[in-house]
C-alpha cells in the first residue's frame, strides 16, 4: 500500500499538533509523526465509530475533524508512549514496556473477545489494541504477544523456555509476570537455584499443557522427514511403549547429538520435540555455566543435571556443546579446567539417561567435540542436519500455508526452488512477511505476489543478494 498521506506536512490538528509526515498506513487509518516526535492516529469516521460502538475507546478520546470532504477522528500521543501497528513492532527494551502491552492486550480482550489483533494498532496511552479489521483469521493471542515481545518472531508466549531465551534481557520470573499480566497461564514452570541461568520450564504448545504423548499421534517435524522418522522411532515410540521395550532390555531413550551448520534447523527440531513431550526442560549453554573460577563450571553443570533428575522425566538441552566439551587434547598441554568439565559430563550423561532425563545436544562443530563424549553409551545417536533440500522446503511451505487464508492456489514449487539450501528460518520468515505485506495492502488473504515480494526482500544465507529490509540469521 502506498504511503500517500491524508494530511499535508505542516497541517495543524484541532489540538494544535503539527503534522510532519506519515509513518504507517492502512486502508482506513494512518499514523503520522507530529512536531516534537509525537504521533497521531488518524482514522476514518467509520472505523472510529466501530471502536466506539464496541466499547474499545470512548467517544471523547477521539476528536473529530474534516479535511476536504473526508471526515476523520484522531488521537495524539507523546514520544514516550507507543502508538504503532502490532505487525510492525520492535521488541520492547524494558520490562515496563513489555508489561504495558500485556495489560493492554488483556484489557482489549475483556471488551472484544473475537476480533483479530495481529493487525491492530497499539495505543499505549489508552491501554488498548484497536483492531483494523483488515483480515478475517484470528492469530492466537499468545502468538500476538510473542510477536510483540520478540520484535517479530512467531513464537507463542506459552512456549516459555523459548520465549525466555529470546528475551534474555529479562529474568524468567519477569517474563512469566508479563505473560500472566496478559491473562495467560504458564503451567508447570520450575524455578532454578538463584544465580543459575539455566532454565527449567515445561513447554506446553496448547492451552491444556498436557503432553501429546497421550494417544498415538506421531511427532511431526515439517520439512525434516528423516529427522521426524528418527525421533518417532528412537524417542517417542520407546517412551510410549516403555513396557514392551523394557522386556527386551531397552530402557529410556539414549542421548542425542544434532550437528550441522548454523541455520540448518537444529534448534527448531529440538524445540518441537520439547513442545511435543511437554516435560520440564533444562538448558546448559556457555552463558549459563561458563566461569573463570576453578571448579565453578563443573559445579553449575552438576546442579543442572541434579535439577533435571529431580524433575524427571525431563529434557536437558546442551546448546553449542563445542564451547565446553571440546577435545581435551586440543591445545598445548590442555588445561585442567577443560579436563574437569569434560569429566563431569562423562559421568553425568549416562546417569541422567538412567534417571529418565532425555539429553539432547547441539553443535555446529562436531569435529571439535572430545571423542570420549561422543562414544556409544553416552551419545548413542549423532545426527547430521544440513540445509533443507527443495523437497523439504516445499513440504514446510505447504504446512505453513495450510493454516493461512489464501487467494487461490499458491504453487510452492518455485518458492521452494529459491529457498532450497537456505536456513529453515528463512522459509518461515518469507511466509510471515508475505502475510504481513498482504494484510498491510488491505487484503484478507495471502496472495502469490505478496509471497514473492517477501522472498525478494529476504537476505540469502550466502549474502549474494542485497536485503531491502533488516534481517539477521542467527545460529540454530
Amino acid at each position: 500500500m502506498t504511503r500517500d498521506p491524508w494530511l499535508p506536512i505542516g497541517h495543524l490538528l484541532p489540538d494544535g499538533s503539527k503534522v510532519r509526515g506519515v509513518l504507517h498506513v492502512g486502508a482506513n487509518w494512518q499514523i503520522m509523526e507530529t512536531a516534537g516526535r509525537g504521533r497521531a492516529l488518524i482514522a476514518t469516521a467509520d472505523l472510529a465509530a466501530r471502536w466506539i460502538e464496541v466499547g474499545l475507546i470512548g467517544d471523547g478520546a477521539l476528536a473529530a475533524f474534516s479535511f476536504g470532504p473526508q471526515a476523520y477522528r484522531f488521537l495524539t500521543s507523546g514520544p514516550s508512549s507507543s502508538l504503532v501497528p502490532v505487525d510492525d513492532c520492535r521488541s520492547p527494551s524494558t520490562k515496563n514496556e513489555a508489561l504495558a502491552f500485556a495489560i493492554a492486550l488483556k484489557a482489549t480482550r475483556a471488551i472484544d473477545a473475537d476480533s483479530p489483533l495481529q493487525d491492530s494498532i497499539y495505543v499505549e496511552s489508552a491501554s488498548r489494541l484497536l483492531p483494523t479489521y483488515s483480515i478475517s483469521q484470528c492469530t492466537p493471542d499468545d502468538v500476538v504477544l510473542g510477536l510483540w515481545l520478540t520484535g517479530g518472531a512467531s513464537v507463542s508466549a506459552k512456549s516459555f523456555r523459548r520465549l525466555s531465551q529470546m528475551l534474555s534481557w529479562m529474568a524468567p520470573a519477569q517474563v512469566r509476570g508479563v505473560v500472566e499480566a496478559a491473562g495467560m497461564t504458564v503451567k508447570n514452570t520450575h524455578s532454578v537455584a538463584a544465580g543459575l541461568n539455566a532454565r527449567a520450564i515445561n513447554l506446553p504448545e496448547g492451552a491444556s499443557g498436557e503432553s501429546r504423548l497421550e494417544g498415538e499421534a506421531p511427532f511431526e517435524l515439517p520439512g525434516r522427514p528423516d529427522v521426524e522418522a528418527f525421533l518417532n522411532e528412537h524417542v517417542i515410540d520407546i517412551i510410549r511403549h516403555s513396557d514392551r521395550y523394557k522386556a527386551l532390555g531397552i530402557g529410556f531413550p539414549a542421548a542425542i547429538v544434532f550437528h550441522g551448520p548454523p541455520g540448518c534447523g537444529k534448534t527448531f527440531a529440538v524445540e518441537k520435540l520439547v513442545d511435543f513431550l511437554a516435560w520440564p526442560s533444562f538448558q546448559i549453554d556457555a552463558s549459563s555455566v561458563a566461569s573463570p573460577f576453578i571448579h565453578e563450571t563443573s559445579r553449575k553443570v552438576a546442579e543442572v543435571f541434579d535439577r533435571a533428575t529431580e524433575n524427571s522425566p525431563s529434557v536437558l538441552v546442551i546448546d553449542e556443546m563445542e564451547a565446553f566439551l571440546a577435545d581435551r587434547e586440543i591445545g598445548a598441554g590442555s588445561n585442567h579446567h577443560r579436563v574437569e568439565e569434560v569429566a563431569e559430563f562423562l559421568r553425568r550423561i549416562p546417569e541422567a539417561t538412567r534417571n529418565q532425563v532425555l539429553v539432547v545436544a547441539m553443535t555446529n562443530r562436531v569435529d571439535m567435540i572430545d571423542p570420549a563424549i561422543l562414544r556409544r553409551g553416552r551419545f548413542d545417536h549423532i545426527i547430521k542436519m544440513d540445509y533443507a533440500t527443495e523437497g523439504e522446503v516445499c513440504s514446510l511451505l505447504e504446512m505453513l500455508l495450510s493454516s493461512i487464508p489464501k487467494e487461490g492456489e499458491i504453487d510452492c514449487a518455485p518458492f521452494a526452488k529459491k529457498l532450497a539450501g537456505r536456513p529453515l528460518s528463512d522459509v518461515a520468515f518469507v511466509v510471515r512477511e508475505g502475510s504481513r505485506l498482504a494484510a498491510r495492502a488491505g487484503r484478507s488473504a495471502l496472495d502469490a505476489n505478496s509471497l514473492a515480494s517477501a522472498l525478494r526482500a529476504t537476505t540469502s544465507r550466502t549474502g549474494d543478494d542485497k536485503p531491502t529490509i533488516g534481517f539477521h540469521v542467527g545460529k540454530a
